[in-house]
């Protein structure tokens, strides 16, 4: 008897682990980028800062891991596009700012020419958001832009468009584009608003895998009072701006806990360059004057933050080598998406130089893919000729560094200065004449054998032209005659 209910027992529990089998999947992890708009590492006081506290994102720092040398390009355009496509400016084309909403000239972001970090995410099986800046598309002209893109739910903020004057609000009584169309939100803190956004999308798709990209528009000039500060000089409005980011970045941390998400939710907290210029800080016993625009590190090597509690380790500091080419194929391969260098799209074969760093996350700074990372010349030197917004510069500077050494590149293709970032981390002295050591040697010809592998021209950026408007810059030079070697 006791026999018999055995057997009957095996069986019903044998036709329940038939209905149920065990599966064992990869995790894929919710995705969140918070990107600050101009903020150098000496306004963080996890990378000792020391005129102002940041508590929220020195916790996110502790819960995860502190990169140190993390590569940004020293201005907006260049590094967004960067981030969106994995692709180097040289490759994109996007070397220079161009401010599309306000200058136009049939330019955008041709998401039919361009790999595009939401459209794969998308693809991915992710709920796609996107909250704050956006500024390569005019919302006038392409207003399926994000759908384009890739993003299912989006608050933007338009950017300046010629001709709008509420545009330039991004702040007080913002200008917001949204699937209601573009419309200011009286009585409203612009960054207010996109935070809501956000956490009313985590709560309303918890249940799914999320992709969420929050470029914010903080703390970008114009320097402004957030709500229920009072500061009266620029110095004290930049600080209760970067104050004011902290405050976000908790509140943000918050949500994905309440939603009950924290654990499976891998955040990458980061800047788009450094300081604007106009503001200088103290950091680790140094002056920093803002390094915006500039490939001094000051500009490009940002603070950028990683925390995934169900698989990162706490309290690390990482000195491996990254740079913003390598958050699309990280997110691609933390999405279950196989890297690959070429990425075919339509009719397009699209060339991604970054590397992922997901291994590094896991496994440890001995995973790193990379011996050296880039960054190239900021500033405006785009202008808009008969065949459309082109570089002034055939062959942009740009720098290039391992862990210890720094090597400039100037337009002519030729090291310009060398330095030792360990001994000389505010770059005074420029070693290319004191060559005079083995170790020195041969860290000079590693970075200098990159020059080569470079395309001898840059890329001007890539699109078919939106129809002409009248808000357009005039044409000022003559296509490709006018650019600089």
């Amino acid at each position: 008897m006791i026999k018999t209910i055995c057997i009957a027992l095996l069986i019903v529990l044998s036709g329940c682990w038939q209905a149920k089998p065990v599966i064992s999947l990869p995790s894929r992890p919710n995705l969140l980028i918070i990107l600050v708009d101009d903020l150098g590492k000496e306004w963080v006081s996890h990378y000792g800062a020391a005129d102002i506290s940041t508590p929220a994102i020195d916790a996110l720092a502790r819960s995860g891991i502190t990169f140190t040398n993390a590569y940004a390009m020293p201005q907006c355009t260049p590094t967004r596009v960067s981030l969106l496509t994995g692709q180097y400016p040289y490759r994109h084309g996007w070397v220079n700012h161009w401010d599309v909403p306000r200058w136009g000239g049939g330019a955008h972001f041709d998401e039919k020419r361009y790999p595009s970090l939401g459209r794969e995410m998308k693809n991915a099986g992710y709920t796609t958001c996107i909250a704050g800046k956006w500024q390569i598309d005019d919302f006038r002209v392409e207003p399926d832009a994000l759908t384009k893109n890739g993003f299912d739910a989006y608050c933007i903020w338009t950017g300046y468009e010629s001709g709008v004057a509420a545009s330039a609000n991004r702040y007080q009584n913002p200008y917001l584009y949204t699937k209601e169309g573009s419309s200011t939100h009286n009585g409203e803190f612009g960054p207010d608003v996109f935070k809501r956004f956000i956490i009313d999308f985590i709560q309303e798709n918890k249940e799914k895998p999320m992709f969420i990209y929050y470029p914010m528009v903080l703390t970008h000039t114009p320097f402004v009072n957030p709500p229920d500060s009072k500061e009266v000089d620029d110095l004290g409005r930049h600080k209760a701006m970067v104050a004011y980011s902290d405050r976000i970045t908790g509140d943000l941390v918050k949500a994905l806990e309440d939603a009950g998400v924290q654990d499976n939710t891998l955040i990458i907290w980061t800047t788009d360059n450094g300081t604007t210029g106009a503001i200088t800080g103290h950091r680790n016993g140094f002056s920093v004057p803002g390094g915006k625009a500039k490939t001094i590190e000051s500009g490009i090597n940002v603070p950028f933050l990683v925390s995934w509690p169900e698989k990162i380790s706490a309290n690390r500091v990482s000195d491996a080598l990254i740079d913003f080419t390598d958050i699309f194929p990280t997110c691609l391969e933390l999405a279950g998406i196989p890297e690959k260098k070429q990425r075919d799209s339509e009719n397009e074969r699209f060339e991604i130089d970054g590397f992922s760093f997901r291994d590094v996350l896991i496994h440890g700074d001995q995973s790193s893919q990379r011996n050296w990372i880039l960054a190239m010349g900021g500033g405006n030197n785009a202008a808009l000729t008969e065949n459309g917004v082109e570089n002034q510069y055939m062959f942009r500077d740009r720098v290039v560094r391992n862990k210890q050494y720094k090597l400039y590149i100037n337009s002519k293709q030729e090291p310009e200065k060398f330095i030792d970032l360990l001994a000389d981390p505010m770059e005074t002295t420029n070693l290319l004449d004191s060559l005079h050591t083995e170790e020195r040697m041969r860290h000079f010809h590693q970075l200098r054998e990159i020059i080569p592998t470079f395309p001898e021209k840059d890329s001007d950026p890539k699109y078919t032209p939106n129809p002409a408007q009248t808000w357009d810059v005039p044409i000022t030079e003559q296509s490709q005659v006018w650019k600089k070697q």
